[in-house]
This record gives structure tokens, sequence and C-alpha cells, in this order.
């Protein structure tokens, strides 16, 4: 069985290393692991601190957004074979070793996808992020009707039948909830399942702040209306 790791990555060249190395050494027994970093037009040195590591490493010419990194990834993970896709953030936030729980359910045929939630987790996320990531949760619900416990976890897991069903074309931080929303209307089977958030200075400077939050809802409420009859 063939896993594909995908890494989307922007000016992450003080941490991409070490997320790749955490990453190679996770050992998953009947499991090769293939690693594929898209460097999303980054004006640093990320995609050479990539390739010192020997991994596959795809670059944007401009920063699409994280959406856009995501599907350049995906679709060279199906392209190469996987049979398990792993989504994983750049920026150190999450536990290499968390991968093995991930791909479990689908390895033994309970889930076509799997998202790693932090908030099924005690601690280590701020009080701040974990309010916004349940109002973020709940919009999901209302606009596209999939229920999780964690909607903007960038570690997620799919079958290659569902990376093959899901079309991402949201390139921001929306492609998130648009993912659920193709879970939803595909009727693939979700778990949630806990990981440990790693939260330093440097990854809370990371992700969604309030402003980027406000626009990310904004393109949700846009592509709902876009979507419907």
């Amino acid at each position: 069985m063939k896993l594909s790791i995908v890494i989307p990555a922007y000016n992450e060249e003080s941490e991409i290393r070490n997320v790749i190395e955490q990453i190679l050494a996770v050992e998953i027994p009947g499991v090769e692991k293939e690693i594929i970093v898209v460097d999303d037009g980054s004006v640093d040195r990320t995609g050479e601190a990539a390739r010192s590591c020997g991994v596959w490493v795809m670059r944007h010419l401009v920063n699409r957004g994280v959406g856009g990194a995501l599907g350049t990834g995906i679709a060279a993970a199906l392209r190469t074979g996987a049979n398990l896709i792993v989504t994983c953030d750049a920026d150190g936030q999450h536990s290499a070793t968390d991968i093995v729980k991930l791909v479990e359910p689908i390895r033994a045929g309970r889930a076509d996808v799997v998202i790693g939630s932090r908030m099924l987790s005690s601690g280590g996320m701020p009080w701040i992020r974990r309010a916004a990531n349940r109002l973020a949760n709940l919009i999901t619900r209302v606009l596209f009707g999939i229920r999780t416990t964690d909607s903007q976890s960038g570690l997620r897991a799919f079958s290659r039948a569902a990376a093959e069903r899901i079309r991402i074309t949201a390139n921001r931080y929306e492609a998130f909830s648009e993912m659920l929303d193709e879970v939803h209307r595909n009727h693939l089977r979700l778990v949630d399942v806990p990981i440990r958030a790693i939260y330093t200075e440097y990854s809370l400077s990371k992700g969604q702040g309030f402003r980027m939050g406000l626009r990310t809802l904004f393109r949700l409420l846009l592509s709902r209306r876009l979507k419907q009859p």
C-alpha cells in the first residue's frame, strides 16, 4: 500500500525540514511512504530546504493559497498511484505520529475520509482559536449539511476513491470546508479522530487570523450561493 503525504508550504524555510524529517521517521507496517511538498510560490528557500530531504517538491510560480496547493499535491499523489493520501500543515503544528491513527479507519474499511480533530483533545489550542473553530464548524454544518468537530484542520486522510471524487476549486482556506461539501455530496464516510495540536509562537503566526476568517466566510457564502440551483 502506498501513502502519499501532501504538504502545502508557503515561506516555511525554517520549519519544513523538521516537519519532513519527523514524517520520514514514522513507520507504518505494510505502507510505503511518499512525501510531496507543494512550494506555493514561496519567496524564501522553502523549496531548497525540502529538496535537501530527498522528497518530491512541486512549485507554483505564484502564491495560489492553501487550497490551490492541496489541489496540486493531491492530483500528483493520484498520478503516482497512491492508495492513501494525507494532507499535513508545514508549520509544525501537527504531530507526525498522528498520521498512524489517521489512516487506520480507512485501512480498516470504516471510513473514506478522516479528519484529525484538534477539538477532541484537551489542551493545545488557544481558547480564541477553539471558539473560532466552533463557529467555523457551525457555519460549515449550516451551509453544507455536514457535521465535524474540526472543519478547518489541515491534517486529513483520504482513500484513493475519495480523493478521485473530491473536487477542489477554491484556492484559499475555504477549500477546507469545500472538501467537506464534496464529502457530503458524494456520500463519503467521514470519521474524526483526536490529534495533538502543537502550538508555538511560530505556528500561531500562521493560519487564519480574524480578517482572514471573515474573508473565508464571505467566500464560503459566495460559493454556496453559486452552487444553488
